[in-house]
């Protein structure tokens, strides 16, 4: 997951910073910093932030996934 796909994983869920630190129950700084491009969280903080989003209903898109081939989010159908 990269900080951007981050982001818009937040917006289609409409979440807050703090929505997902607590859903993924990891320190707000460290979400912030990730987001920011000013840190990499441990592994195990990304990978609690990506299942959160995902438990949220979003779906992570991978390189050649997407129209333009880029990494990306969508939200699941019915969600």
């Amino acid at each position: 997951m990269t900080p951007a796909q981050c982001r818009a994983a937040r917006g289609l869920l409409d979440w807050s910073q703090a929505d997902l630190a607590q859903s993924a129950n990891v320190g707000l700084s460290t979400l912030k910093n990730f987001e920011g491009g000013r840190s990499a969280p441990m592994a195990n903080n990304l990978a609690a932030m990506r299942s959160a989003l995902e438990a949220g209903g979003v779906t992570f898109l991978a390189d050649g996934e997407t129209v333009d081939g880029g990494p990306g989010v969508r939200l699941r159908k019915g969600e």
